[in-house]
């Protein structure tokens, strides 16, 4: 892994800190599985959920509620299988 590489997990892993454990969890599980593994466009998608409030981010990601945007499902789906 390169140290630029480094720097960027661990920017993501700041990230991902969150106000409600059970997506602390699953974030955090996510890093640690399949962030490394993720191409650009994949990551910006990553990194736009990550921009959503807890709440929010946490129904899509339990199937409450329905992406509004079509090209975040597949991130959504890696995230529920974590």
């Amino acid at each position: 892994m390169s140290n630029e590489d480094s720097v960027e997990l661990q920017r993501m892993r700041w990230r991902c800190r969150r106000g409600l454990l059970e997506l602390d969890i699953v974030l955090g599980r996510f890093i640690e599985q399949r962030y490394a593994h993720l191409n650009n466009e994949q990551r910006i998608i990553f990194d736009e959920l990550l921009d959503l409030p807890d709440t929010h981010f946490w129904d899509l990601i339990t199937g409450s509620k329905a992406p509004t945007h079509a090209h975040q499902s597949e991130v959504l789906e890696w995230l529920k299988a974590v």
